[in-house]
């Protein structure tokens, strides 16, 4: 069964009227007593998935930061300036604010043990996703409020071993009994818990393996745990959000690419050259054919023709294009790796890369019959592909990712792969990392600046704990 949420308009549109109006709310973190969890719940998980489809130059950049898009008019974020929006800062609040805030209220108001393991199962994706973008971040004195308005900031390696900790914690709290667990307030699963336990052990089979060059053996025993729990199968088990036709619930990939009128992006030539090359059948689902010469991408961070270059494709200016959190085709991906590193997980690297691409290709619509020209090519196929292991899986991974922005960049940072073109107008190398937000060095500077000094500067090329070739 087809895991597309259809949601209820007055769910959805509740929810957001929700969040306008808790944001409005003089609130203790402390003590919520506004509103209820489900609509707290709720409320996180759109803010979540908004945040992670948004193309909006100002809060998400992701997409061209990993080089699938770039540029036209305006041209300072695919030349990765991150000061003069203050982009890092609404990424940051964002996170902490919409979604982290309220799934920590919402487990205040939580009546049952699922309710609380659904909520931690978002807390630590969205954990993950914060230090994965800035390194070391606020963590333990976090989320305090005016109790504690300078956090210190923790390790980024410590907080993902004790993202390990609660993601089993979260795991273990989920019980036989489907009651009143947020059936209508689920916008991801509806309730359905067995689907709540695959995507809680996928996430921890992700954690695992994003760790895996810096503690092995750690991601080693965390990834045969989640494996033998069992993880996603299928594209039916895929974390996503199905969004509506009309504002204010639909992707904000229509706000910004539809509703906006604007033509601000182009496909990046990083990305279709590489298709080109493959003639990768995805090229129909990810581009509009809009040029008669075939498809042809704007040099990145180059001042870009929008008329001269390949469009973005026609799925994502469907208001009702679906949100993913994770899908599939990372998890076989992730698999072909843990083969090669000898993790116990089962099968081979060569037929779970295979699937991986397969899965990629469905979920977009891709032909059967050509995937299998496509896994057929010498160029494609794991035992002909040129390049080690890390090279292979990187590159296929970074294409299946496209849309998934965050995936993207990541994938690129963990293996080195595929080669990225420097920006065309700073001639700087794809960042890193985010740097903190501006404010963060006036407002809680002391420990701005002790975290400056542990992850080696408060650059965009210090690495995270992970990136470690």
């Amino acid at each position: 069964m087809k895991k597309l949420l259809i949601l209820l308009t007055s769910i959805f549109i509740f929810s957001c009227d929700t969040n306008e109006e808790y944001e409005d709310l003089n609130r203790d973190p402390n003590n919520p007593t506004q509103v209820s969890s489900a609509s707290l719940f709720t409320s996180a998980t759109k803010s979540l998935f908004d945040q992670m489809e948004s193309t909006n130059v100002n809060t998400n950049i992701f997409r061209l930061f990993s080089q699938y898009w770039t540029e036209t008019t305006y041209i300072d974020e695919s030349n990765y300036d991150l000061v003069t929006r203050n982009i890092p800062l609404n990424h940051w609040s964002e996170m902490y604010r919409d979604v982290l805030f309220d799934l920590k209220d919402a487990k205040v108001l939580a009546t049952t043990e699922n309710q609380k393991a659904m909520i931690s199962v978002l807390e630590v994706y969205t954990w993950q996703q914060l230090v994965d973008t800035f390194g070391d971040i606020p963590y333990t004195e976090a989320l305090i409020g005016s109790a504690d308005p300078t956090p210190a900031y923790d390790d980024d390696a410590a907080i993902y071993a004790d993202l390990l900790i609660r993601i089993n914690a979260a795991i273990a709290q989920f019980t036989a009994a489907n009651v009143d667990d947020y059936t209508g307030a689920d916008l991801i699963y509806g309730g359905d818990l067995n689907q709540w336990k695959k995507f809680a052990n996928s996430v921890k089979f992700k954690l695992a393996m994003r760790m895996a060059d810096a503690n092995s053996a750690t991601a080693s025993t965390a990834v045969q745990q989640a494996v033998t729990a069992g993880i996603f199968t299928s594209n039916n088990d895929n974390a996503i959000l199905g969004y509506l036709s009309s504002t204010p619930n639909t992707n904000p990939l229509w706000v910004d690419l539809v509703q906006s009128g604007r033509s601000d992006f182009v496909a990046a030539n990083t990305i279709v050259d590489y298709m080109n090359t493959l003639n990768d059948p995805r090229r129909e689902f990810y581009f509009d054919d809009n040029l008669t010469s075939g498809y042809v991408g704007g040099p990145y961070g180059d001042n870009n023709s929008f008329s001269a270059y390949t469009h973005v494709g026609e799925l994502m200016h469907d208001p009702t294009f679906r949100g993913v959190l994770m899908d599939y085709a990372e998890l076989k991906f992730l698999l072909a790796e843990a083969v090669e590193r000898g993790y116990s997980v089962g099968g081979t690297a060569a037929t779970h890369y295979a699937d991986a691409i397969t899965a990629s290709m469905e979920d977009w619509g891709v032909d059967s019959s050509d995937i299998a020209t496509y896994l057929a090519d010498s160029s494609v196929a794991y035992a002909t592909a040129s390049g080690t292991w890390k090279q292979k899986i990187g590159k296929q991974f970074w294409l299946a990712m496209y849309n998934r922005g965050f995936e993207g960049w990541c994938v690129y940072r963990k293996y080195d792969a595929p080669t990225m073109n420097v920006a065309a107008e700073s001639g700087l190398p794809v960042p890193k990392r985010y740097t903190y937000p501006l404010n963060e060095q006036t407002l809680n500077v002391t420990n701005y600046t002790a975290a400056s000094v542990a992850i080696g500067g408060d650059l965009q090329q210090s690495r995270v704990f992970w990136d470690i070739n």
